[in-house]
């Protein structure tokens, strides 16, 4: 699993059957931590993909992503995908900092 950004949405009028009920949103990753790659911000060098939204996430929000096998397991139906998000963050705590907020 991995957290990231969602920042935009792909719209798409012919896709897949199993796709048919899911928003598809842009996410970006992100790097919360302590060391070398954080600080020199490793996110921004990141890839942005395209990820099915379980959820209902929207445009700005922290996401938590799962990829590959999980994300095509997650549903009862054959919904072919490499990234679901699966949850909106609230807050990141990483020992006693508070990394991410929502609020």
């Amino acid at each position: 699993m991995e957290i990231g950004r969602v920042v935009g949405t792909v719209v798409s009028t012919i896709k897949s059957s199993g796709l048919n009920s899911y928003k598809l949103l842009i996410v970006t990753p992100l790097a919360f931590g302590e060391g070398p790659a954080a600080a020199q911000g490793a996110a921004q060098a990141a890839k942005d993909y395209v990820a099915i939204d379980l959820v209902g996430a929207g445009e700005g929000e922290v996401v938590l992503v799962t990829t590959g096998s999980a994300a095509r397991v997650l549903d009862a139906t054959d919904v072919p995908t490499d990234a679901a998000i699966i949850a909106v963050v609230d807050t990141i705590q990483i020992g006693s900092r508070n990394a991410y907020s929502k609020a």
